[in-house]
């Protein structure tokens, strides 16, 4: 039996590196994708008439979305182990094609290549659907730490590539083929990082004392789905004794676990709908021309995902950390404010206001998504947790899609 600390939560070995585990593997969810987000400028120089800050996204989205509502139905019976590793190999499978692509066409546009393009972008769905519900499912029967960096870890991919382009304008800004080269470095360094998450993943975090303990207890509670990391992590069977009585392992199922989280499940989906109706594509396209000229809608992009990261670690401090069901949904509702204050500073006001309010915007979305998703499985037993957290993010992509779809919006009068 583990000792425990003054919160009553097990004292056991390998805590700081599995919460560093967590953060790198967060990262490599979104690295890839967000890659491709921030080398907008490339692709809409390379494909003006096509619109790929809105279209690859919204290629994305049906791809991660069918895929999670699958995975999360059949998640009882899925080896959680195999869908992550495909999902982590997939990631970096496609951020090599994106690559190979490049090289391949010598960085010329074209149909043919946006459609490949296009297709890659559909892999990557797919592969967020798969690693994104599998993690944070798996994450939400240990310990909140545990989610709150994998979440940290998906925000800071957006921060470390924005900050990393930022960086590859200045230097090639000059040079010929300068946005060319920024995206093969981007995409080089990329498919190392995923690389890197599938040996993570594969190799160090099931051998974690402290992942063990968790994957064990959740066994011990009738979880189906963590067989194979016990195994990877050493552990063949439970122990005789730690079986709970089987007569007390009946679980809820999805639809009784929606029903009694109908409002966290709203939650995530009204953070996620807003905020993907205004990022990327109104702050790549929509925010007027401005002093800081071709960098404008860099720091925009920018900033969102620096205060997205910031926002994320803000309830760390318990006394920061927003908790009542009440109000997580009175503070969700209220943000579409922003709806109307984005408008009106695009359309009068300067750079410096639409930059607080993109900050603003990641700093909400940043905070909130912790609240709820640190809050939600409390209360139940492992593999209930586990299904939980695919819920929860199938709602939270359901918002993205619907997000993406509503961004288009914004285009109305334009003309194309």
């Amino acid at each position: 039996m583990a000792d425990l600390d003054d919160n009553g939560q097990p004292q056991i070995q390998g805590r700081f590196a599995a919460m560093v585990v967590c953060w790198l593997l967060g990262n490599g969810c979104l690295f890839s994708w967000n890659s491709m987000l921030t080398i907008e400028d490339y692709y809409v120089a390379l494909f003006p008439r096509y619109h790929p800050a809105r279209v690859l996204t919204l290629v994305y989205q049906p791809f991660a979305l069918f895929t999670l509502i699958a995975l999360s139905y059949n998640e009882a019976k899925i080896n959680t182990r195999k869908r992550n590793l495909f999902g982590y190999t997939l990631f970096f499978l496609s951020t090599l094609l994106v690559l190979v692509l490049d090289l391949a066409t010598s960085g010329k546009g074209g149909i043919g290549t946006y459609i490949g393009i296009c297709a890659i972008s559909g892999a990557f769905g797919v592969a967020d659907a798969h690693v994104q519900g599998g993690m944070i499912g798996d994450l939400s029967f240990m310990k909140p730490e545990f989610i709150q960096s994998f979440l940290c870890g998906l925000a800071a991919s957006g921060a470390l590539t924005s900050g990393l382009r930022l960086l590859t304008k200045a230097i090639f800004e000059n040079s010929q083929n300068g946005l060319r080269k920024g995206a093969i470095m981007f995409f080089s360094i990329s498919t190392f990082f995923e690389l890197l998450c599938v040996f993570l993943y594969a190799v160090v975090f099931p051998k974690l004392p402290i992942v063990k303990f968790y994957r064990s207890k959740a066994a011990s509670e009738g979880s189906k789905t963590v067989s194979a990391d016990l195994a990877a992590g050493g552990i063949q069977t439970l122990p005789e004794g730690d079986a709970e009585d089987p007569t007390k392992m009946q679980r809820l199922g999805n639809k009784q676990l929606l029903a009694q989280n109908v409002d966290y499940a709203i939650d995530m989906f009204l953070i996620y709908v807003l905020t993907l109706s205004i990022f990327p594509g109104f702050l790549s396209e929509d925010t007027g021309s401005h002093s800081l000229g071709t960098w404008y809608a860099l720091v925009l992009i920018a900033m969102y995902n620096v205060w997205d990261l910031i926002g994320r670690y803000v309830p760390c401090l318990d006394c920061l950390k927003l908790e009542s069901r009440k109000w997580l949904m009175v503070v969700i509702v209220a943000r579409f404010l922003l709806v109307p204050a984005f408008y009106f500073t695009a359309k009068y006001g300067d750079q410096g206001w639409m930059i607080m309010l993109t900050s603003f915007l990641g700093l909400t979305n940043g905070y909130l998504t912790v609240c709820v998703l640190t809050t939600a499985p409390k209360g139940y037993k492992g593999p209930e947790q586990n299904a939980l957290g695919n819920l929860l993010v199938v709602f939270l992509v359901l918002g993205i899609f619907a997000g993406v779809t509503l961004d288009w919006l914004w285009l109305i009068g334009k003309g194309w």
